[in-house]
């Protein structure tokens, strides 16, 4: 006991302590720290290896050798395996020329070459995964309340059904009829060019699904006929002025020329 406390008093006590729990603070980070971020869906470090490859040769001249942003293109720190993901599948990445909105073109790159950049972008930091098959899958969402959540917060850009519509400065709003669920759902999810982001706080995963399913039953034949594009009550009124009362004038014309 004279020896414990002798130690005790030594002006080396402090010293040790600090070391000691210096040591067991590692030790329990070590055992309980969640995993780093590798690569999008788990991916080999061969996919990141390949994905850096790529993205030094095609991406780094606007984007940074670290992806860390330059005058002409932003940061893609952070921003996630979903962000890259639909940025190259729809081929608005690598963007054309610097038009005031990224076109959708068809994809640079194979499916393989996507994944491998989007996993490099993703082990820089944590960021929006590539949503699975089965979170995207229209068959499991519920179309009705798809069309209330598409109508409050997606309406106003996309036009009711999707079919797109303008915007100011010369942006606008995508035509939705070919875009896949995995597109879609990674657009609500990282809120492209001057899309916002609707996160889980705003719409969560299974109103996400919602959407697609209601998206996705907009391909369907229309019951009602034709649909003009589908592009609402102007080209409707058009079409009413150009072909019905185009078509009366047609005919009281020929009426009167009958008569006489």
């Amino acid at each position: 006991m004279k020896a414990l406390a002798a130690g005790r008093r030594s002006r080396f006590a402090p010293a040790v302590l600090v070391l000691l729990a210096l040591i067991l603070t590692g030790a329990l980070y070590a055992a309980f720290a969640p995993e780093p971020a590798s690569a999008a869906g788990g991916d080999s470090a061969e996919d990141v290896e390949a994905g850096e490859a790529l993205f030094e040769a095609n991406c780094a001249t606007c984007h940074g050798v670290n992806a860390e942003g330059t005058d002409i293109g932003p940061s893609l720190i952070g921003v996630g395996a979903a962000s890259v993901h639909f940025q190259m599948a729809t081929g608005r990445m690598p963007m054309a020329n610097n038009s005031t909105q990224a076109e959708e073109r068809t994809p640079q790159f194979n499916p393989e070459q996507i994944a491998q950049v989007a996993a490099y972008v993703h082990s820089l930091a944590p960021g929006p995964a590539i949503p699975s098959a089965e979170t995207v899958d229209p068959a499991g969402g519920d179309p009705a309340n798809g069309l209330a959540l598409f109508r409050t917060n997606c309406a106003m850009c996309h036009n009711a059904v999707g079919a797109g519509g303008a915007l100011s400065e010369g942006k606008y709003a995508p035509g939705l009829f070919d875009s896949t669920p995995t597109e879609i759902y990674e657009a609500m999810l990282t809120g492209p060019q001057s899309m916002p982001v609707f996160n889980e706080a705003n719409l969560t995963p299974e109103d996400k699904q919602d959407v697609i399913a209601y998206l996705m039953e907009q391909r369907e034949t229309s019951p009602g006929g034709i649909t003009l594009g589908s592009l609402g009550p102007v080209v409707e009124g058009m079409w009413a002025w150009i072909v019905g009362i185009g078509g009366l004038i047609i005919a009281a014309v020929w009426i009167g020329a009958k008569s006489s």
